[in-house]
């Protein structure tokens, strides 16, 4: 592990350059308080990066947790796997688990705080609902806005797939699907109709920092990103939940992910509770602040609870 650059002011940060085993760079940070209870390791969506979640890392360094952030190939500071960076591009759905087993060994040499509980928001729903079935060691998962299925209206649906599986035939694969564009999200599209979240200030967040980080900034995906997407949360969509303490959280307004994959999920899976929260877009973690202490404090009780359930059977 080498060093990496942090570009936050907030305290307590580090982050790390790892090398997945593929030999792809991605960056890692984590924050770590004192005697800490436990360490989440939270692993953004598409186009996020570290520092966009520095405000969770510090309201769950308050309640005594430490926190480990991802940079996943692709996006941020990870390594770009397109000429133009600005296209979100992956080989293989799969080699993101490449990535979060180099997260999970560089923790485990940093002798980061246990137990370990584990966060994927949207694009991380689907890397980390894979890595819950396949054993990952946590205690307990977390999920906001999951992308468990990617939203698209009826008409657009069967052109997507069509487009999905023949433009990477046809030797057109880096190309952006329709409705898409090379830049970025917040960068374009005001706050008023936006669909991330209701919280003005948070938004005007998103839009600062990638004025201050503009090598920061991903627009759409390619072609083959979604192929794999797709295929991946239909795949997933077919397998049995693990027996996890597990809670997810879904914004009322949701235009991103498609709800009912979420709702079907969360029906089947053993013990597991849905929150949908009223009145929020697809950033519940960048929603207003009673949303988010909401978040927390039901992330924590989860967390609780599920070492709880640890030691009791390790008692037994």
């Amino acid at each position: 592990m080498e060093a990496a650059p942090l570009y936050t002011d907030l305290s307590g940060g580090t982050a790390y350059w790892l090398k997945a085993d593929d030999g792809v760079r991605i960056r890692m940070a984590y924050w770590a308080p004192e005697n800490a209870r436990g360490t989440l390791i939270l692993c953004p969506g598409r186009t996020e990066f570290i520092e966009k979640y520095g405000h969770v890392t510090q309201m769950l360094k308050a309640a005594g947790y430490a926190t480990i952030v991802i940079d996943w190939r692709g996006q941020g500071m990870a390594d770009r796997l397109l000429n133009d960076r600005r296209i979100g591009h992956v080989n293989k759905f799969t080699d993101f688990q490449r990535d979060l087993r180099a997260v999970t060994e560089a923790a485990i040499a940093l002798d980061l705080p246990r137990p370990w509980h584990i966060l994927g928001h949207s694009m991380g729903g689907a890397i980390v609902l894979r890595a819950v079935m396949e054993g990952i060691d946590v205690k307990s998962c977390v999920f906001t806005g999951p992308m468990f299925g990617i939203y698209m209206s009826a008409v657009l649906r069967p052109v997507s797939w069509a487009l999905a599986y023949a433009a990477p035939v046809l030797g057109l694969g880096q190309m952006l699907p329709p409705t898409t564009t090379i830049e970025n999200y917040v960068q374009t599209n005001p706050y008023e109709d936006n669909v991330l979240t209701t919280d003005p200030d948070m938004y005007r967040l998103m839009q600062d920092q990638l004025t201050a980080m503009p090598d920061m900034a991903l627009g759409g995906p390619s072609l083959v990103w979604l192929r794999e997407a797709l295929t991946e949360s239909l795949h997933l969509s077919r397998r049995p939940s693990p027996d996890l303490p597990c809670v997810t959280f879904l914004g009322s307004e949701e235009k991103i992910v498609k709800t009912q994959r979420v709702h079907d999920r969360m029906a089947a899976w053993p013990g597991g509770e849905l929150h949908v929260v009223e009145g929020a877009e697809h950033e519940v973690l960048m929603e207003t602040p009673d949303i988010r202490n909401m978040i927390l404090d039901k992330m924590i009780t989860l967390f609780e609870t599920a070492e709880t359930r640890s030691s009791i059977t390790q008692t037994a």
